[in-house]
């Protein structure tokens, strides 16, 4: 008797949380389809961001909450989607999947693998979008994150958890600063994750040749939502790929994200906005435009040692046109960054690469990070390249000039040279110190694009092999005294002049 009562409730149980489940599941329908976006009638439960169940294994996400309807926004293709479809809650916020197996993968921004090597486990599922780290659980940017470029590194410097934005005309070389930064990574420990936004198909498969080519894609992840996505999958890209790195920041890792780029990001968000009939603003951008990529980029910090020491590091990239950083995306995320490395097309089409413009380039907490050995021996030097570059448009004008003033001339000729860098060609700190302190010291003055070359080729081989002991004083956050570079700079002179 007391077993059949026991059952009885058992039963009884059972029946009355089907009954609730039955009742907390909502069904609705389609009431109008439009490119990319649905309205869905009542859901007066639904929540922003929650996933919604159409026919056909297509999802959607709540991104809009009205009266008696949603906005939906289709993260799949909704070619078979039609008014009157049946529509359900799933009662789950989006989220992606993360997990140390991410690692070497090529996924979309709801971590579905797109590389053909099946599934993986993963550890836990995170949401997309949450809070920012507060203030108070963060710590100073004091560690430089190197991206192996000698004008960036000296002139702009990234330190770990800062927000550097890289912009500039199209085809002007931005995803091959980030891809560089990326590379230099090999070996060090940093987790990379290059999210491609709105790319073509064929500039992200480039982008993994160079990864596996230069051995770094062992510790990279891309998150891919190219142009052939639906805008929504385009706009959730960059949050999955900050709630990845967010998964490596809280273990303690160091972290590094590529947006490439938030331009096609801001893009797709305004066609989802115009389409769930939002106001316009300033160039048909919605109002909310600065909030998405704030929320976005304010999630970029370094730790504080009790929270683990963990830095995520963010690249994100912008496209200008015709040179106008004046635009309204762009001076957006002007405004939200740490600074920016500006990237010229007349210089790009002059042939000097990276094309980057160290006049418009500022990095506003990265010199907190800088090795203490770049400072004695590139301050001194960029302001006198930002003399050189006045000097030389005053001097377009045909004026006469004296023979220290041709000096000048000739020495800041010589910067610009030492400046160019090819892809890939990557530099340690204490490479680029040395080529540095052999600049200052005038021992490529009057000399050509050629000679430069070859007497900067020079200049690293004897580092290499005779000044071991200064790399790694470099490498510890030591200072150089003047005894050791006056050495290091007689043993170049010497080995310029005489060789070896």
């Amino acid at each position: 008797m007391i077993k059949s009562k026991q059952a009885f409730e058992a039963i009884a149980q059972t029946i009355d949380a089907t009954e609730a489940e039955l009742k907390k599941e909502e069904v609705s329908i389609v009431q109008s389809i439009s490119a990319g976006t649905a309205v869905v009638s009542g859901l007066e439960n639904a929540q922003m961001d929650e996933m919604l169940s159409f026919p056909h294994n297509v999802q959607g996400m709540v991104q809009t909450l009205n009266r008696n309807s949603v906005g939906v926004v289709f993260l799949d293709n909704p070619d078979l989607i039609k008014a009157g479809d049946r529509v359900t809650r799933t009662g789950h916020v989006l989220d992606v999947p993360v997990s140390e197996n991410m690692l070497g993968r090529v996924i979309n921004p709801l971590g579905e693998p797109l590389d053909g090597r099946g599934p993986y486990a993963y550890d836990e599922r995170r949401p997309v979008e949450v809070e920012a780290v507060p203030i108070m659980d963060r710590a100073p940017v004091d560690t430089p994150l190197q991206t192996g470029i000698k004008a960036v590194d000296a002139f702009t410097p990234i330190g770990r958890g800062q927000r550097e934005l890289i912009l500039g005309d199209r085809q002007t070389g931005k995803t091959a600063i980030a891809l560089d930064a990326i590379i230099n990574q090999k070996g060090n420990g940093v987790i990379c994750i290059y999210c491609a936004v709105g790319q073509r198909n064929s500039a992200v498969a480039s982008v993994i040749d160079d990864l596996q080519k230069y051995g770094v894609s062992a510790q990279t992840i891309i998150v891919s939502a190219t142009a052939d996505d639906e805008a929504g999958m385009q706009f959730i890209a960059p949050y999955a790929a900050t709630s990845i790195g967010e998964y490596f920041m809280e273990k303690g890792r160091d972290v590094l994200v590529v947006y490439d780029d938030l331009t096609n990001h801001a893009r797709a968000y305004r066609q989802m906005s115009l389409l769930l009939r939002r106001p316009p603003g300033r160039e048909a951008y919605p109002g909310d435009i600065f909030y998405i990529h704030s929320r976005l980029l304010e999630r970029a910090t370094k730790l504080s040692a009790q929270k683990g020491g963990g830095s995520l590091t963010a690249l994100p990239i912008v496209c200008t046109e015709a040179g106008n950083i004046s635009a309204y995306i762009p001076t957006n995320i002007i405004s939200i960054t740490d600074g920016q490395i500006y990237l010229s097309a007349p210089m790009f089409q002059k042939g000097l690469m990276p094309a980057i413009d160290t006049g418009k380039s500022v990095s506003r907490v990265g010199g907190d990070a800088q090795l203490p050995a770049y400072k004695s021996v590139v301050g001194p030097l960029k302001l006198f390249y930002a003399q050189f570059e006045e000097l030389e448009s005053f001097t377009k004008f045909g004026t006469q000039l004296d023979k220290e003033t041709q000096q000048r001339i000739s020495r800041g000729q010589a910067v610009r040279q030492i400046l160019q860098q090819r892809r890939f060609n990557l530099l340690s700190a204490a490479e680029q110190i040395a080529v540095f302190a052999a600049t200052n010291a005038g021992l490529f003055d009057s000399m050509n694009t050629e000679q430069t070359a070859a007497a900067q080729t020079t200049v690293l081989r004897v580092f290499n092999t005779r000044f071991g002991a200064l790399e790694q004083k470099i490498s510890a956050r030591q200072k150089l005294t003047d005894t050791e570079l006056d050495k290091m700079l007689q043993t170049f002179a010497a080995v310029l002049q005489n060789g070896e």
